[in-house]
């Protein structure tokens, strides 16, 4: 099985995620100690996991109050990626194709219908991954069979929204997102503050 080089693989630094979530869950997490639960929908783009947006928690909270009806609430963790699949790295093509032609020959062989990535109820994004996702654990099962290491954690750019001006490339929503795998990547949950303004931010 061709897989990259896995030298590279261990991401170095520390990252701060946050997660959206409605006031329940924020209590239980960041007051009583518990765990946040991994997500298993089929359309989850980067596969199973606890997702977190990377560095960004003006989106995390936008997303919870959409989701929890202008009541959305934002939990903080501190991330080590460990191995991880990250998406933004080149060698990962290479790793999703192999995923890709794997999960199409098990699908063609039993004759069912390849999942496809849908845009829901959204007029400019593919926002059910149901295609995506089902690579991505393909890729976490050959790893398995092989007896490779498993991905701790999986990285990826999710291109969303409108474009920035007339012509535009780039989407105003774009942001990183990070799906957990193995819970030990979580060093630490905590409650987002304000800064304070007498200060500069380092």
């Amino acid at each position: 099985m061709a897989i990259k080089n896995a030298m590279y693989s261990k991401l170095p630094n520390l990252v701060i995620g946050f997660h959206g979530c409605d006031e329940d869950t924020f209590e239980k997490v960041v007051h009583k100690s518990e765990a946040l639960k991994p997500s298993k929908n089929s359309y989850d783009w980067l596969g199973n996991g606890i997702y977190f947006w990377e560095n960004n928690y003006e989106r995390a909270k936008e997303w919870a109050d959409i989701k929890h009806k202008g009541k959305g609430k934002v939990i903080g963790a501190v991330l080590d990626l460990g191995y991880c699949l990250n998406l933004t790295d080149y060698g990962s093509s290479e790793i999703l194709n192999l995923g890709y032609e794997v999960l199409k020959a098990n699908i063609t062989a039993i004759g069912e219908k390849m999942p496809e990535n849908k845009s829901g109820r959204s007029q400019t994004d593919i926002l059910l991954r149901d295609l995506d996702c089902a690579v991505i654990e393909q890729v976490h099962q050959l790893n398995e069979f092989a007896k490779m290491k498993p991905y701790d954690s999986v990285r990826g750019v999710f291109t969303e929204g409108k474009e920035m001006y007339p012509g535009s490339a780039l989407q105003e929503k774009t942001h990183i997102q990070i799906c957990v795998r193995n819970p030990n990547c979580i060093k630490g949950y905590f409650e987002p503050i304000e800064s304070n303004s007498k200060y500069d931010i380092p």
